[in-house]
């Protein structure tokens, strides 16, 4: 049923803690639709716009995650310290971060609501760090997650780190969701 999983290669991004979910989409952009393709792609542009900008791409911060102009980001793994995602549970954060182009975030610690929303929706995958990474991975490193071992390899670095597994949501995760999940389970109809 489940696929393999595969290997997320990318460039950082790093973020300090609690990055709540008004940082990483303020409020004031929760008015475009994720159903108009032309309005969805707002939601790329400011992606993590809240974020102050001297904590914005550590160490040296002042980096945004897209570019003026922009909808997509040239990062696609953000390494982050405790507590990603707190604060409300409106699931346009990981939604945005996915329109964005990020892939997968690494922290030693997720706000519950903000986790299961990234897997139930299969916007992108949280993997729960061993140590906090946003000391040691710096913006613009070369990153690699293997997830069969599973482990963040920093390629410009040369620096191997510990994931936590997946666990019981690694089928979710592969399936792209819990409604596919769901439908390839049989949990619902086809």
């Amino acid at each position: 049923m489940t696929k393999k999983p595969t290997s997320i290669k990318g460039k950082a991004f790093v973020l300090g803690k609690n990055v709540d979910t008004d940082q990483i989409i303020p409020a004031a952009h929760l008015v475009y639709s994720l159903s108009d393709p032309e309005e969805r792609k707002l939601y790329g542009k400011y992606a993590l716009s809240g974020v102050p900008a001297p904590e914005s791409g550590l160490p040296n911060g002042n980096i945004p995650l897209t570019k003026e102009g922009a909808t997509e980001s040239e990062f696609s793994i953000i390494v982050a310290s405790d507590n990603f995602g707190c604060g409300s549970s409106r699931e346009h954060a990981p939604a945005c971060l996915e329109i964005a182009g990020i892939k997968a975030i690494v922290s030693p610690s997720y706000a519950r609501i903000f986790y299961r929303n990234s897997v139930d929706g299969g916007f992108l995958t949280p993997y729960e760090s061993v140590e906090d990474l946003s000391k040691e991975v710096h913006t613009g490193d070369q990153l690699e997650i293997n997830p069969e071992i599973p482990a963040l390899i920093n390629h410009t670095q040369g620096k191997t780190y510990e994931l936590n597994s997946l666990g019981s949501v690694a089928d979710i995760v592969h399936a792209g969701g819990i409604f596919a999940y769901a439908r390839k389970t049989g949990m619902v109809p086809q």
